[in-house]
């Protein structure tokens, strides 16, 4: 059994200026120790996701329909007092922008304990020893348990903010573009322990950014969204090797390559608004290889080789 399964996930907006289908018809699995990159343009659904898996969408959205099995339980279904005993226990967060993850008028060393205390039963001693070896697991001096935030570098932060999501021992985490803001010397760091923490704690993660370099570094599979659908989902060598659907050639192909002198290509145009998204393919006003069907008819998911499916009439 995966450690996730979800189903035909809808994550939908309710505002007075229409329904908004952030997250729509997502279906897909992620196995234990496995580490899934979801990748896309910004307002393509990548984050809402992520916190519809955690419970934390924010009014006035909510989950429209789908379901969401975390090793064999259905998370829909449960109360928000039941929720909040998985959340953190089974499944956590590194929430984007570590600057304002953490409480300014807190020691780290009070953040790291509090869910210890709260969740496990643990004495305030035992918590905050707990918080400086998991400190030092993720590089940073235990004594940082004394500091306050604003004391901290944004690397320094970014690690207590993984320390936090590690706390309680959970199945899975979801790393909402944890390397944001960071310079690229302090990313490397970041990315190296994230190696380092998956292979240690055996822990399935989902990577959730803007950056394919970066999930060519880390991740197993690769999920790509376009305007809240996943349209291609494979092995990091499938998807990287050989893409299938236009929108991931797009991307890929607008990576610069230090080594080749082509002018960078782009994919033109901007994404729908999820208001009112073209009928089809939602890809299809900027798809070269738009053909009449791609506007009438949405595309399903197809395998073009063992795990790996593409949504495009093209195959």
């Amino acid at each position: 059994m995966a450690l996730l399964d979800v189903k035909k996930l809808k994550i939908y907006y309710y505002t007075l200026s229409g329904i908004v289908k952030a997250v729509d018809n997502v279906t897909f699995s992620l196995e234990k120790g496995e580490v899934l990159g979801l990748a896309g343009e910004s307002g393509c659904g990548k984050s809402t996701l992520g916190y519809g898996l955690i419970g934390l969408i924010p009014p006035p959205g909510r989950v429209a329909g789908g379901s969401i099995v975390l090793d064999g339980k259905e998370l829909t279904k449960l109360s928000s007092e039941e929720l909040r005993k998985v959340r953190w226990n089974e499944i956590s967060m590194i929430f984007q922008g570590a600057m304002n993850a953490l409480n300014p008028v807190y020691t780290v060393g009070f953040q790291l304990a509090e869910p210890l205390i709260i969740h496990k039963g643990f004495t305030k001693r035992e918590a905050l020893e707990r918080a400086a070896e998991l400190l030092e697991a993720v590089g940073l001096h235990r004594n940082m348990v004394r500091r306050y935030p604003h004391e901290l570098s944004g690397g320094q932060k970014q690690r207590v903010v993984i320390a936090m999501s590690l706390i309680l021992n959970p199945k899975l985490v979801i790393a909402d573009e944890p390397t944001t803001a960071l310079d690229v010397v302090v990313q490397a760091q970041i990315m190296n322990l994230f190696k380092k923490i998956k292979n240690e704690y055996r822990l399935s993660i989902i990577f959730i950014t803007h950056d394919l370099s970066l999930i060519a570094e880390i991740a197993d599979r690769v999920a790509i969204m376009y305007a809240g659908k996943i349209v291609e989902i494979g092995s990091s060598e499938q998807v990287f090797n050989n893409p299938y659907h236009p929108y991931t050639k797009g991307l890929l192909n607008s990576i610069p390559r230090i080594r080749h002198k082509e002018k960078i290509t782009w994919i033109p145009g901007v994404p729908p608004d999820l208001r009112a998204p073209p009928p089809g393919c939602r890809f299809h006003p900027r798809c070269p290889y738009a053909m009449d069907v791609c506007r009438r008819e949405e595309p399903e998911m197809k395998a073009v080789e063992p795990g790996h499916y593409v949504a495009c009439w093209l195959y």
